[in-house]
């Protein structure tokens, strides 16, 4: 336990006298693949982009993006039939916003990383792609952005396997247009690093 984490106890329990837990990271566990396309005569934001949430069907949610790392745990799921209101909904997400008559595509690809002695799963790692260029082309990018990323800091030690992508695109005919594809995660196991108890 940790002088702070103790300093830190001790004053919030001279008032409240409860047990305090010290948390690790959380890390993700179950998630799921989403996409959707939205489009606006009005706006981005609140308009191609909601539309887009919606339809991916996490237009509820308060939306936070992660970067490109899954851990070993991470389990794809199927996508939840409903959200409450508001809840905060943590994803590795590729957006594009364009305007009419230009090309949304967005995409992300997957892959996981096994020891290539052991053969154990080490984690995963994902790219993402928010652009203008054909799904053809999206697909080429996103495998080399992928292949990029794994020979900075992983291929001596772990081969990649599994690799999934997923792309969504279109033309907009109204003034904005938005195609995204998320990642999104379900839940978190969180590491207990001490517990403070009263005196």
């Amino acid at each position: 336990m940790t002088k702070n984490f103790q300093k830190l106890s001790q004053s919030i329990m001279i008032s409240s006298k409860e047990k305090l837990l010290l948390l690790g990271n959380k890390i993700p566990q179950n998630y799921f693949v989403t996409s959707g396309i939205g489009q606006s005569d009005i706006t981005i934001h609140a308009g191609s982009y909601h539309l887009a949430l919606k339809e991916a069907g996490i237009y509820k949610c308060n939306i936070v993006n992660y970067s490109s790392i899954l851990p070993a745990i991470a389990t794809e799921i199927e996508k939840p039939n409903n959200f409450i209101h508001g809840s905060v909904l943590e994803t590795i997400m590729a957006c594009a916003n364009v305007q009419k008559g230009q090309r949304a595509t967005a995409g992300i690809i997957i892959g996981r990383l096994y020891n290539k002695i052991t053969g154990k799963k080490y984690g995963g790692l994902v790219c993402e792609y928010g652009g203008s260029d054909t799904d053809e082309e999206v697909r080429k990018q996103l495998q080399m952005s992928l292949n990029e990323l794994f020979s900075n800091g992983f291929s001596k030690t772990y081969e990649l396997k599994d690799l999934k992508i997923k792309t969504v695109s279109f033309v907009p005919t109204k003034n904005f247009g938005t195609a995204l594809v998320a990642l999104c995660f379900m839940d978190y196991i969180c590491p207990i690093l001490g517990v403070s108890k009263t005196s």
